[in-house]
């Protein structure tokens, strides 16, 4: 630290204590989800998402055709859009994560969708909850004999972090700092914006998207998966869960299959490769 002119100091390391915290718990359909809570916003809006999506007979639209990539679309932006204004440490902010995956505000969210338009995303904003792979980030799941299951996610955020490289270790310090609102509105390098609730203070956890979840179902664990991705893990861990759960692909082909992205803004449809796009924009 002292090297590069960091700001971290001894103390401040030996004063650093991990928090251990409680999962988000959802149900979808016969599943129950269990995924990472804040200040990863991740498991929340996988929850929510789900919520909204219960609600539409997903097969019956076709996998990845206009309507259901429209729909998912669309819900991508609400849940995104929450993320800016509710979303950071809970230690420092009162995140309303009861509100936020409740089964009313699904329903209430799901009454402004409408299928035969999509809406411009500066007419969404954060509801009223109250009343490839990648260099960088590294997902793992792991299951034994006994029914143990991990499911792990950790990160330096950008390729190669900061660039630092501990001498003599091989360890590259993170660049997680880009994680907090350095200014309330001011996008950072994944293009997410952020406000009062994930602005930079001391002791301060920054937000996150990771996304490391469970499901269950009888009790049982039968899928544990995440990803990487920055700001696009929320919506390839909410489309690998559509896959296997309501489409029933194998999970080789629930993984590879092209995948949809929007954040709400900037005001962008991300498409892999593999859609057919006019197709996809034809209605």
């Amino acid at each position: 630290m002292k090297k590069n002119n960091g700001l971290i100091t001894k103390a401040d390391l030996k004063n650093y204590k991990p928090v251990w915290r409680e999962p988000v718990r959802g149900n979808y359909k016969e599943y129950e989800i269990v995924t990472m809570p804040p200040p990863s916003s991740g498991g929340i809006h996988i929850i929510q998402m789900l919520n909204i999506l219960e609600h539409y007979n997903l097969p019956e639209m076709g996998h990845n055709s206009p309507t259901y990539v429209a729909l998912l679309a669309e819900v991508m932006k609400y849940a995104y859009a929450d993320r800016s204004k509710y979303l950071g440490d809970p230690d420092f902010f009162d995140v309303p994560v009861t509100e936020l995956i409740s089964k009313e505000y699904a329903k209430e969210i799901k009454s402004r969708i409408n299928l035969n338009e999509i809406t411009p995303s500066d007419k969404i904003l954060p509801g009223d909850a109250m009343p490839h792979e990648s260099m960088d980030t590294t997902h793992f799941s792991v299951a034994d004999k006994f029914g143990n299951v991990t499911s792990n996610t950790y990160t330096l955020n950008s390729g190669f972090g900061s660039g630092i490289v501990v001498d003599g270790t091989g360890v590259l310090m993170n660049n997680e700092m880009d994680d907090f609102v350095s200014a309330p509105g001011i996008p950072n390098q994944f293009g997410l914006i952020g406000g009062e609730a994930n602005k930079i203070e001391p002791f301060k956890r920054p937000l996150s998207s990771m996304t490391p979840t469970i499901v269950f179902h009888e009790n049982k664990p039968i899928i544990a998966t995440g990803s990487p991705g920055g700001s696009r893990i929320i919506t390839a861990v909410l489309q690998f869960l559509l896959n296997t759960l309501d489409f029933k692909m194998e999970i080789s082909d629930a993984t590879v299959v092209p995948r949809i992205h929007h954040q709400w803004k900037p005001d962008v449809l991300m498409l892999e490769k593999g859609f057919d796009a006019g197709a996809c924009f034809s209605n």
